[in-house]
């Protein structure tokens, strides 16, 4: 099993994620960013995306967040999605490589979604398998991002903390604590935040990230779409004071706004981490 860690690493503070509206602006200003994240399946297939991000990571430390590899899917891992995000990897030497804990495909039929799966030792042993393959493919170590669900299944054997630690144990991988996904199901499904925060291992988390919901029929929606919510920061703070400062990124994915607000965004999470 190959577990190597990328040969750069993040800096413990607060980054963006960079979206095509902003490339232009970035680049001519080169404004005060700590880092930035892209979505890996932008830059699949070179041209003149990839000459953007190379650009980019002149200045930035750079972070491949990945939304399309389904690492829960019955289907066979797509060997072409591998081989490209390897091609990306090998280019762009990324200082970290995220997927989240999702099923996408079923059947040779691709759903454009991240779909929540029921927490079993078989389904364990199922994604275990395919982190394996996807981090001795990469040549590195991939954090594991928890997932903002709709639903709870009556068949889950345990929770999604203990899931988590299972999963670093068997892979060595780390996770991506995303405290928004846990902020939306704490609300629509009851989950304890708390007992999240406590039974993940701190050691294997390696970045958070922070983002706002929309409120949709009485239900938290994780959109992208909006500040960062008071009750998420409060969560931030209490995994701040659980598992300690790391890499911490604000992701506006929809009705995307000025640079200026995601920064300013960037800056609260800093402050909070300065606060330790």
């Amino acid at each position: 099993m190959m577990n190597t860690p990328a040969s750069k690493s993040l800096p413990h503070i607060a980054g963006i994620g960079l979206r095509a509206p902003h490339y232009l602006e970035v680049l001519e200003q080169r404004p005060a960013l700590g880092w930035v994240e892209v979505h890996s399946e932008n830059f699949f297939g070179g041209g003149a995306p990839l000459h953007t991000l190379l650009q980019v990571a002149q200045h930035y430390p750079v972070s491949l967040h990945g939304v399309g590899m389904g690492l829960a899917s019955p289907d066979p891992l797509d060997a072409g999605h591998l081989r490209e995000l390897r091609r990306l990897c090998d280019t762009v030497d990324p200082a970290s490589v995220s997927e989240h804990l999702c099923w996408n495909t079923a059947g040779g039929i691709a759903i454009n979604d991240l779909l929540p799966f029921p927490y079993t030792r078989d389904a364990l042993s199922h994604v275990s398998e395919r982190v394996r393959q996807v981090q001795d493919v990469l040549g590195r170590r991939i954090l594991i991002e928890n997932l903002s669900y709709y639903v709870a299944f009556r068949e889950s054997e345990m929770r999604e903390e203990e899931f988590l630690s299972e999963l670093v144990a068997r892979t060595g991988c780390g996770i991506l604590f995303d405290v928004n996904n846990l902020f939306v199901n704490a609300v629509n499904l009851g989950v304890d935040a708390q007992a999240f925060i406590h039974g993940i291992p701190a050691e294997a988390v390696g970045e958070y990230h922070l983002a706002g919901p929309s409120l949709m029929d009485g239900c938290l929606v994780d959109t992208h779409s909006a500040r960062v919510f008071d009750e998420a920061w409060a969560l931030y703070e209490d995994a701040l004071q659980h598992i300690g400062k790391r890499p911490t990124l604000i992701e506006w994915d929809v009705e995307i706004p000025a640079l200026s607000v995601i920064q300013d965004e960037a800056r609260k999470a800093q402050l909070r981490m300065d606060a330790l």
